[in-house]
């Protein structure tokens, strides 16, 4: 009973800081409801006994990603401007494509919840299998878009760093005498 009020307590603050993170104006805030959603996640992955992925969350995720995030943040903008959200074409789109995607995972949910249960009852997957399928290169074996990410991640740092270099003035030719 304990760990479905808990259950209920985490994945309610995943869905309101989700949320919120989505719809605040202000960058800073948003990025710090998206690192409640993160440390509410590890906290699911806890409750679930997945040690090793609630650590990889905390120190990954909630750690590394949200200071590159931040760090980014602080790059390209003033932390304290505020955006100007106007329901045009591209939200309403958005917002159909949210709820497409949203249908779609339900769907997915309702199909495999068999497998869940077998999950819950102890046939978990082993460690070894774990990271055999996250660093594999065979088929269904995820290597090849874990460097991917790596490669975007990479992309994103620069493309920030570019953004926020100051444009210098162009130098005025000297004064001197021309005689």
């Amino acid at each position: 009973m304990a760990q479905q009020i808990i259950f209920y307590i985490l994945a309610l603050a995943i869905a309101v800081f989700s949320i919120l993170a989505v719809t605040s104006k202000r960058v800073i805030r948003s990025a710090t409801y998206l690192l409640f959603v993160l440390l509410a996640t590890a906290g699911l992955f806890l409750l679930l006994n997945y040690h090793y992925l609630f650590a990889v969350q905390v120190t990954v995720y909630a750690g590394g990603i949200m200071v590159l995030f931040i760090m980014s943040i602080f790059l390209t903008h003033k932390p304290g401007d505020q955006f100007i959200t106007r329901m045009s074409w591209k939200v309403r789109s958005s917002a159909f494509l949210a709820v497409a995607g949203l249908v779609l995972c339900g769907y997915i949910i309702v199909k495999n919840v068999t497998r869940v249960y077998s999950y819950i009852n102890g046939n978990e997957l082993q460690m070894q299998d774990l990271g055999t399928t996250m660093m594999g290169t065979e088929k269904y074996q995820y290597l090849l878009p874990f460097e991917v990410i790596s490669v975007l991640l990479l992309a994103c740092i620069i493309g920030a760093i570019l953004i926020a270099r100051k444009e210098k003035s162009p130098m005025n030719p000297p004064q001197g005498d021309m005689d």
